[in-house]
């Protein structure tokens, strides 16, 4: 019997303004659809399921309960960002539950976890994953005496770089306070006021479940390739600015080049957040190295993005391609795992 699967979407309006389903945004920043695909990628998705079942293409809007009762699926595959407050990339993961439906990717509460950024970084310090030093300040709230800078300042709940401008980068309590504020008025949350580790930074796409997980070829963020004078971060300026479809930045390296040593140091602090955080079929982690070139998870992205086209920067189809994976394979491989995960045959 062929399989009947639901792509859980949300996809990007073709103008700023309301979301297409006409709910409020989850906050009022100029950003806030940074997260939601493009057509072209859930154009992409569906093509590569099609190869082992009958898709449906379902909206994550308010109507999505009724309309996955009404599909009867066998398995959701989840690209789902959700719509609205800090807990949003579990509310389909939450509905599929409810009725029972399988569905790709984490649980509801690794999602819930791995979006808030104080809460990831907690389990990461309990699990003995390491991380970069933090603390989390509301407005007006001072940075502690001893806290040393410089430090990136980002929301606590956002994804997508969404939040992190070349301003993030404060090299002083006053650039400190003035970022807190910014992201309190802009985003309604605190921010994460995270040490800046000054090495290399890599990202790692991770594939599977339990001891079967494994990281694809690494990924190196090159920030040579910035404009001259920009900030040694990948942020919004790098990820959705000066990055285009017409003129890419060369800012990837994959695989990136590293001894072996380095390699599997990277590899394991990746695989021990993933496993920290109870992640499932996929997730793409971010680690940087420290000063002493000691590798430090910088957070953990489990509803990675998925670009199709070779020409944009998408971290998770370049792993994939390294590794002999063109994009329908890697879909269809994240598919399979978690059919493997629910015992369900194709």
């Amino acid at each position: 019997m062929e399989l009947r699967i639901v792509v859980a979407f949300n996809e990007k309006p073709a103008e700023e303004g309301e979301p297409p389903s006409g709910e409020p945004p989850h906050s009022s920043s100029h950003d806030r659809f940074a997260e939601w695909d493009e057509p072209a990628t859930i154009a992409a998705v569906e093509a590569a399921l099609r190869r082992v079942g009958t898709v449906l293409l379902v909206e994550a809007d308010a109507q999505f309960p009724r309309k996955l009762r009404d599909a009867l699926p066998d398995i959701v595959f989840n690209i789902a960002e959700g719509l609205n407050g800090p807990n949003r990339e579990a509310h389909i993961p939450a509905m599929c539950e409810y009725y029972g439906v399988p569905y790709t990717g984490s649980d509801v509460l690794t999602l819930a976890l791995a979006l808030d950024k104080r809460r990831a970084k907690e389990v990461f310090v309990a699990r003995g994953v390491p991380t970069a030093p933090f603390t989390v300040l509301g407005a007006g709230e001072p940075l502690p005496a001893d806290f040393a800078l410089p430090a990136v300042v980002k929301p606590v709940h956002e994804g997508s770089s969404m939040g992190i401008p070349e301003r993030a980068l404060c090299a002083t309590p006053d650039q400190v306070r003035r970022r807190v504020a910014e992201i309190a008025e802009e985003y309604r949350q605190p921010a994460l006021v995270e040490g800046f580790l000054p090495g290399r930074e890599f990202t790692v796409a991770v594939l599977g479940n339990n001891g079967d997980a494994r990281a694809l070829p690494i990924v190196e963020i090159r920030f040579d390739a910035l404009p001259a004078g920009a900030a040694p971060l990948y942020g919004y300026e790098a990820k959705w600015v000066w990055d285009t479809t017409e003129q890419p930045l060369e800012i990837f390296d994959c695989p990136a080049r590293l001894s072996a040593s380095l390699a599997r140091e990277i590899e394991d602090a990746a695989l021990d957040a993933f496993h920290a955080l109870g992640c499932r079929d996929w997730a793409r982690v971010d680690v940087r190295l420290d000063a002493a070139g000691r590798a430090n998870v910088i957070e953990i992205n489990p509803l990675p993005g998925i670009l199709p086209d070779p020409r944009q920067n998408s971290c998770f189809p370049k792993a994939g391609r390294a590794a002999g994976l063109d994009y329908e394979s890697l879909i269809v491989a994240v598919l399979e795992a978690a059919l493997h995960r629910y015992g369900i045959r194709k």
